[in-house]
């Protein structure tokens, strides 16, 4: 029996899954996507277009692989018909291709829980989380609380019911808040995509991977948003509502651990973060506005502008141990083509100690960075094809990364296109 590969995010979110997901998808015969909903935007570029999908897996441009949405996946079936009608309008449709399956375990994101979601937001002012306002938080709440609808719902003849029900719920703690709505236009939007969703299969995505591991095909778990961004282990309170880690996989998709296989973690050359919570390595200054034009660095789901900071190795070694990477993936190197000197953070200064992980309170007691500086290749890396063309202080830095994080380098991107993808040895 074979094994499922994960891919996932190292930091907080934002590394260019997508592109890498695209990219790896021909290896694979399903691509599964186990946990986040559509705050999640991965970007892929290719023959001179541009797509971001929020919910369907990064695989659905390869005409050989098929794609599922997991059980630990929230769904929007607004958010998910108009990112299915944008496909079939640049000529790829996944659903007529039947390339795409819906767990019916996945939970329903109703418009109410975006409502809950902006209310909850506006109370915080400014301690807010820094939300998408998607409605994922409330969403992942139903579902622990035992309250949540999900896709097989849908078939039941007491679907509109069940559905009036939660409402009930959620418009009773919307009273408490001073906030003003409207949901008649979203709820036609939600029911027409309701009708919709039903055109697309459902299945028992448990018994759907693991009868894909029975006939010996490869499976890649998809993951969204970043490890630190995960609901147990990331700098709480400002994370997400799901398990962003390997672990995640397997709830979020129906595998055992033992069915796990390589682990690919993405992190950038440099750091981003979007909405609030600690950043140690955070430039706020001209430095971190050039990482954030040149990177092109805004929210690919909300147009945010990230927050840009150098790597933190610290961070690095704590995702990597979380989720027992095995090979590591190297974005946007390029994003440093211009720097004469960029900088690593090895260690943190915090509470009068010098350490090399992440403690557990680095927002009341804010951790200083210990920067190392290293030379930089003030070369433009995105015109080379060849392993052999990659700068010596860019391999240096590659080097010096693999050295403290003690896990290979498996692929380097040097720009946004699938193409500008390197396999190092």
């Amino acid at each position: 029996m074979t094994q499922v590969d994960v891919l996932l995010g190292l930091q907080w979110g934002d590394e260019g899954k997508g592109k890498i997901v695209d990219v790896l998808s021909p290896q694979y015969d399903l691509i599964a996507r186990f946990q986040g909903g559509p705050n999640a935007g991965h970007t892929l570029e290719f023959d001179g277009k541009k797509f971001v999908l929020n919910t369907i897996p990064s695989g659905i441009f390869n005409e050989k692989t098929m794609n599922l949405i997991g059980n630990g996946v929230v769904i929007d079936p607004i958010i998910l018909k108009r990112e299915l009608d944008n496909l079939k309008a640049a000529g790829h449709d996944p659903v007529a291709k039947n390339k795409l399956v819906i767990a019916r375990k996945a939970h329903l994101i109703l418009p109410t829980h975006q409502l809950l979601d902006a209310a909850n937001e506006q109370r915080m002012g400014k301690d807010k989380i820094g939300s998408t306002l998607k409605g994922i938080g409330p969403t992942y709440m139903d579902k622990t609380g035992r309250n949540g609808l999900r896709i097989g719902d849908t078939t039941l003849p007491d679907f509109k019911e069940r559905y009036n029900k939660l409402v009930e719920k959620h418009k009773e703690i919307l009273s408490h808040y001073e906030f003003e709505f409207d949901l008649t236009e979203k709820e036609a939007a939600f029911f027409e995509a309701i009708e919709f969703i039903k055109s697309i299969p459902h299945v028992d995505s448990e018994h759907y991977v693991n009868g894909y591991l029975k006939e010996g095909k490869k499976v890649l778990a998809e993951g969204a948003q970043g490890t630190l961004l995960d609901i147990d282990f990331g700098s709480y309170p400002f994370v997400t509502s799901s398990n962003t880690t390997t672990a995640g996989a397997c709830t979020g998709l129906g595998i055992a651990p033992n069915k796990i296989g390589h682990v690919y973690g993405i992190f950038k050359a440099y750091c981003t973060r979007v909405g609030g919570g600690p950043f140690p390595t955070e430039l706020d200054n001209e430095v971190g506005e050039n990482l954030r034009q040149v990177g092109h660095e805004f929210g690919a789901t909300t147009g945010r502008a990230r927050r840009c900071g150098w790597i933190d190795l610290p961070a690095l070694k704590y995702a990597i141990m979380l989720n027992g990477v095995t090979e590591l993936i190297m974005m946007k190197a390029d994003v440093l083509d211009g720097f004469d000197t960029i900088y690593a953070c090895t260690h943190y200064e915090h509470n009068g100690e010098t350490i090399d992980y992440m403690p557990y309170d680095i927002i009341s007691v804010k951790p200083t960075p210990v920067l190392k500086e290293i030379a930089g290749w003030k070369t433009d890396v995105t015109k080379i094809s060849k392993v052999e063309e990659i700068p010596a202080n860019l391999a240096d830095y590659i080097a010096f990364l693999e050295k403290e994080l003690e896990v290979p380098v498996k692929y380097l991107s040097v720009g946004p296109d699938r193409t500008q993808t390197l396999v190092l040895d």
